[in-house]
């Protein structure tokens, strides 16, 4: 990665999307990690581990839904975004028509 793209990871909406999908896949991972030493920390019989386990589990789930929720506020923007420069798009394209129907009525 060129230092410039190190200095400005989340430059564009799709880099941040990208990079908020990355991590819940991280998030998923991990959270699969925790289930199966929750597994065996109920199968050894340790309560402490169980809870605490029980807890990063917790954790672990609260943080996947502010990701998937960040992830939704990502793809709304982009939707915004494009409906912006959509109608810019258009409103460029009609305004050489509209001044052609302007000179066409004054005559």
């Amino acid at each position: 990665m060129m230092n410039a793209e190190l200095n400005k990871p989340f430059e564009s909406i799709e880099s941040a999307h990208e990079f908020v999908a990355l991590l819940e896949d991280s998030i998923r991972e991990a959270a699969d990690d925790v289930r199966g030493y929750l597994r065996d920390a109920e199968a050894a019989g340790d309560e402490r581990q169980v809870r605490a386990l029980n807890l990063a589990l917790y954790k672990l789930t609260q943080l996947a839904t502010n990701m998937h929720k960040s992830r939704r506020a990502l793809n709304d923007l982009r939707s915004i975004r494009r409906l912006l420069f959509t109608e810019r798009e258009l409103d460029d394209a009609s305004e050489p028509v509209e001044i052609a129907k302007r000179a066409t009525t004054s005559l």
